[in-house]
C-alpha cells in the first residue's frame, strides 16, 4: 500500500528536483513530486529511509545533500529545526555548494524568521534563490497532497517554484519578503494553541455536566463554535485517542519560536505563553508524542 493518497496532479513541466529530510512531512511530500512526473534525487540523514523512500517511488538517493542537490533546478527541504536547516543548506557538503546559479532552495522546516533571511542571503551571494515555505495541514495533508503553504521571498524564484510544489499542496501563496512565510506559520500556531486549550475547556466542563459530548459537538459544530480543531480533534478528544497528528513536542518547537519572535517585536501573548507552559505539563506526563490536542489530559 503506498504511503500517499491517490491525487490528480497539475500539468507542470517535469523539472529536476532534489528533496532533503524523508520525516513524516517529507516522505509523502517527495513521494507526490515523484507521482506528478518530476525526477527526484532524495537526501536523508539515515540513509535507510532515503532507500526506502527509491523502492517506492523510483528516483535516486544520494549520501550527502550537496550531491542530491546538484544538477536540480528546485531543490525542496523539510528538516526539524534551524540547526538541523543550516546543516543541509551550508558548509562543503551542503546543498547550496552543489547547486547551480539560478537554481531555488525552498525550505518547508518550520523555522525561525532569522534562519529564514540569513539563508535568504546566503543564497542570494551565491546566485541561488531562497524560498521559507512553512506549511500546515500535518501528515494528512502531506500524504494527501493537500498542505497550505505560506511562502517568504521573491516573486521570481515564487513563480518559478509553484507549478511544481502544487503536487503536494492545496495552497500555495506568497505573504511577502524573506521570513513572511515563516511569521506566517507563527500567525497559524498561536490560532491553533488558543483553539485547542479552549476546546479542552470545553469538552472537560461538558463531561463533569454530565453530557453527552459528542451529540454536543454535532450540535455546537454547526454554529459559530465550529472549528477544524472540533470537526476533527473533538471526538477522539473525548474517547482518549491521541496517538496521530501533530506531535506535543513539535508544537512547543514552533511555540517557542513564536515566543522568541514575539519578544523582539513587542506583541502579546498571554494566552499563547500560557498554553506553552500547559504542554510543558503533557511533556511531563510522558506525552512528548501525541498530537496537541492531548491538552485536555491536563484536565481530567
Amino acid at each position: 500500500m503506498s504511503s500517499i493518497a491517490a491525487k490528480t496532479y497539475e500539468s507542470a513541466a517535469p523539472k529536476k528536483v532534489a528533496f532533503l529530510g524523508l520525516g513524516v512531512m517529507g516522505f509523502p511530500m517527495a513521494g507526490h513530486l515523484a507521482r506528478a512526473g518530476h525526477g527526484v534525487t532524495v537526501y536523508n540523514r539515515s540513509p535507510a529511509k532515503a532507500q526506502a523512500w527509491v523502492a517506492e517511488f523510483g528516483g535516486v538517493a544520494k549520501p550527502t545533500p550537496r550531491e542530491a542537490a546538484a544538477g536540480a533546478d528546485i531543490v525542496f527541504c523539510c528538516v526539524g529545526n534551524d540547526d538541523d536547516l543550516r546543516s543541509v543548506a551550508l558548509g562543503e557538503d551542503g546543498a547550496f555548494a552543489g547547486m547551480a546559479p539560478g537554481a531555488v532552495f525552498v525550505d518547508h522546516t518550520t523555522a525561525s524568521a532569522d534562519v529564514a533571511r540569513e539563508l535568504y542571503g546566503a543564497a542570494r551571494d551565491l546566485g541561488l534563490a531562497f524560498v521559507d515555505a512553512p506549511v500546515s495541514g500535518g501528515q494528512a495533508g502531506a500524504q494527501n497532497g493537500a498542505l497550505t503553504v505560506m511562502c517568504g521571498g521573491d516573486a521570481a524564484a515564487f513563480d518559478a517554484v509553484k507549478p511544481v510544489a502544487m503536487a503536494f499542496s492545496r495552497a500555495f501563496t506568497l505573504m511577502g519578503e524573506s521570513g513572511a512565510g515563516q511569521l506566517t506559520k507563527m500567525v497559524n500556531q498561536i490560532c491553533i494553541a488558543g483553539l485547542v486549550q479552549g476546546l479542552s475547556e470545553a469538552i472537560a466542563f461538558g463531561q463533569k455536566a454530565g453530557l453527552d459530548m459528542n451529540q454536543v459537538l454535532d450540535v455546537i459544530g454547526k454554529g459559530a463554535a465550529q472549528s477544524w480543531q472540533l470537526d476533527n480533534r473533538g471526538k477522539t478528544m473525548v474517547a482518549d485517542k491521541f496517538d496521530f497528528g501533530f506531535a506535543v513536542d513539535w508544537m512547543r518547537k514552533d511555540l517557542g519560536l513564536v515566543l522568541e519572535e514575539a519578544k523582539r517585536n513587542g506583541a502579546r501573548l498571554p494566552v499563547t505563553a500560557l498554553v506553552d507552559q500547559f504542554y510543558a505539563d503533557v511533556q511531563a506526563m510522558g506525552g512528548n508524542r501525541l498530537d496537541t490536542s492531548s491538552l485536555i489530559k491536563r484536565l481530567k
